[in-house]
Formats: structure tokens, C-alpha cells, sequence
């Protein structure tokens, strides 16, 4: 008698992530015509097990995918191949930024080696460092980062997460059966920063050296800007959001669009010395006044333009060309403060 079939096999890690497509809005669909392609209506064709090679899987397939709208942002949902020149290098630049999120994100669940891409630009990830965001004068680090920073917004937010969450759990429960060659073999769960913000994925670091460490007084327990103030310890190793001491030339942040006025006092100096650069918002009578903008910037900034060598693209430094009568509002901005990071983060220079 023939047995009648109800349901049919998926492979686990493959529900897991075609269910986080559907939960962030895409239809995935299998075809040997295609690698990896989206029409802009809401659909995902990914290449059929016959056309993917023995290291592929649906599961990095559709997360390498989901990077690219992070990076991209979401009006990208509407674009076909996520508004990405395919044919030409032209966007070379934004698939690096789309591989320093994916190994970011896959490293906060030690998934680095299994989310590993296989494609030409593997390469370029075997080459990124432990920190693949350390450089922050890279185009391609900003948006990255600024991909980073959408994962826990809709449409992405909590299916992504939860979906490496679930592969992390499903990796680490085949690791102690997993064969020679697998990529599960030795899979292990990194441990949450003291913190409890997701772990330093680079060796050498510690709060101690990182630049949104500040004092909190004599006899107390420095403190972290990036943990809501917690207490921490020096000796603690780095969390991923461990950054260097910072360069207001490589930055510019509170200059540009992160804050949209600067206040100058009636006795500021550059009221005498630079009136160029001052303008008078008042109205009936008062006075109120500000420092002059031209488009998203401080109209006194100088520097940002962009650089282009080879695929990486960097930016000129910044300087202020009015640093030396800058009004007090400008004196009285702390380098590393809170107020520098929301400017830093404001620009996508900062986690």
C-alpha cells in the first residue's frame, strides 16, 4: 500500500531563515537562472542546490542578502538587486560594507567561519581584520555601520537577530556530532561582554584603552559612555563597540549634519574677527545669533571630500577654519563626551 506524504523535509537552518525573509517582507524563491537576485516587489530568487557550490547554503545565502538591505536601507526593498550595479565595479565599495556587517553580526554568535561568503570577494573577507570597523575613514565602514544600526528597526528587527540566534543554538547542538571538514565542528558561543553589549571580536583591547572610557571621580570606578554609564573595569577585555582614541580631524561630526545650529554669544570673538561666518536668527528686535551653514555643514568646516583609491574610499581630513575665534559653544564640546558620541553616531561613525 502506498504510504501518503504530508509533509515534506526542510532543512532546519533553511526554515529559520526562509521564515526570517518572510518576517522581514520577502518571498524567496529557488531557480538555476539566477545566483542571488531581487526584482524590487518583494521577492528573493536564490540559485537551486544544483547551481550552488558544496560550501553554500540557503541560510548564509538569504543572510548575506538581508546585509545588503541593512546597508542599503530600507527604500532598497523597492529596487531591483537592491539598487546595485552588478555588471561594473561601480559598487564594489558597497558589497565591502556589506561583508564587514555580515562578519560583525555573525561574530557576536561565533558564526564567522559557518556565515563565511563564498563568493569572488571572499577574499576580501579573509583579508578584513579582527575589528572589520577599526577604520572609520572608510566609506565602506560608515555604511556598515549604519547598517549595524538598523538591524533592531523594522522590517529587520527582531527576525534577523533572532535568526542567528537560532542558527547559533542549531550550530552548537550538531557541533559535537559534526564531521571532520564540517563547518559546525568546534562551534562555540561567545560569552556576552560584562557589560552586556555583544563581545570584541580583537585581541590587545580592553576598556581600559578605549575612548568612551571616562573618569568618574576619585575612589569610583571609571565609566562607559557606550553602556549607558555603567561601571567597568579596565582590565575587561573590549566589547565590540571598543573604540580608539579619537581624531577630530578624521571625524568632523559635530560640525556637519549631527547638530543643525551653534549658538554665538552677543561677546563671542567671532562675531568681530569672522562675521562671515556668524548669521542673525532673531526676529522683532532680538538678537540670536548662530554660526553660518552652508548645506548640511558648519559653513567655517573645511575638508571630507571624498578620495577614491582603488575600491576604498577615504575623506579628506577636517579642519576648522575659523578654530582659533571659535564662539564658546565650540570651546565647551568635549572630545569623547556624550554629546561626541551622539554626533559620532549621528554620522554613522559610531556604533
Amino acid at each position: 500500500m502506498e504510504r501518503e506524504v504530508t509533509h515534506r523535509y526542510v532543512d532546519p537552518l533553511s526554515e529559520v531563515w526562509l521564515g526570517a525573509a518572510a518576517r522581514v517582507g520577502l518571498r524567496v524563491e529557488r531557480s538555476p537562472h539566477a545566483y542571488a537576485s531581487t526584482d524590487g516587489a518583494g521577492t528573493l530568487v536564490i540559485g537551486s542546490a544544483e547551481t550552488l557550490d558544496a560550501d553554500d547554503s540557503l541560510a548564509q545565502m538569504i543572510f548575506h542578502e538581508l546585509c545588503h538591505s541593512l546597508v542599503q536601507g530600507e527604500p532598497s526593498f523597492g529596487q531591483s538587486d537592491w539598487g546595485l550595479d552588478n555588471e561594473t565595479d561601480r559598487d564594489a565599495w558597497r558589497e565591502h560594507a556589506t561583508l564587514r556587517l555580515q562578519r560583525v553580526l555573525a561574530a557576536r554568535y561565533g558564526l564567522g567561519a559557518f556565515f563565511a561568503p563564498t563568493t569572488d570577494y571572499r577574499t576580501f573577507w579573509d583579508a578584513l581584520p579582527e575589528d572589520p570597523l577599526a577604520d572609520r575613514t572608510d566609506r565602506s565602514v560608515v555604511h556598515a555601520i549604519a547598517g549595524l544600526r538598523r538591524v533592531g528597526h523594522p522590517p529587520w528587527g527582531p527576525a534577523v537577530e533572532d535568526a542567528l540566534a537560532a542558527t547559533a543554538a542549531i550550530v552548537a547542538a550538531a557541533s559535537p556530532f559534526a564531521a571532520a571538514g564540517s563547518l559546525a565542528r568546534g562551534y562555540t558561543l561567545p560569552a556576552p561582554h560584562p557589560t552586556g553589549l555583544p563581545p570584541g571580536t580583537a585581541p590587545g583591547r580592553s576598556c581600559g584603552d578605549c575612548a568612551w572610557r571616562h573618569a568618574a571621580g576619585a575612589g569610583k570606578r571609571p565609566r562607559c559612555r557606550q553602556a549607558d554609564g555603567a561601571a567597568v573595569d579596565d582590565a575587561w577585555p573590549a566589547c565590540e563597540r571598543w573604540e580608539a582614541p579619537l581624531d577630530c580631524q578624521t571625524c568632523g561630526a559635530c560640525c556637519r549634519e549631527a547638530y543643525g545650529a551653534v549658538a554665538v554669544a552677543a561677546r563671542d570673538l567671532v562675531r568681530k574677527r569672522r562675521p562671515a561666518y556668524v548669521v542673525d536668527r532673531g526676529e522683532g528686535g532680538a538678537h540670536r545669533y548662530e554660526l553660518r551653514r552652508e548645506a548640511d555643514r558648519c559653513a567655517a568646516l573645511a575638508g571630507g571630500e571624498p578620495v577614491t583609491e582603488g575600491a576604498r574610499i577615504t575623506y579628506r581630513t577636517y579642519t576648522c577654519v575659523i578654530y582659533d575665534d571659535r564662539p564658546r559653544t565650540c570651546r565647551d564640546f568635549t572630545l569623547g563626551s556624550a554629546h561626541c558620541l551622539t554626533a559620532r553616531r549621528r554620522v554613522g561613525l559610531s556604533l
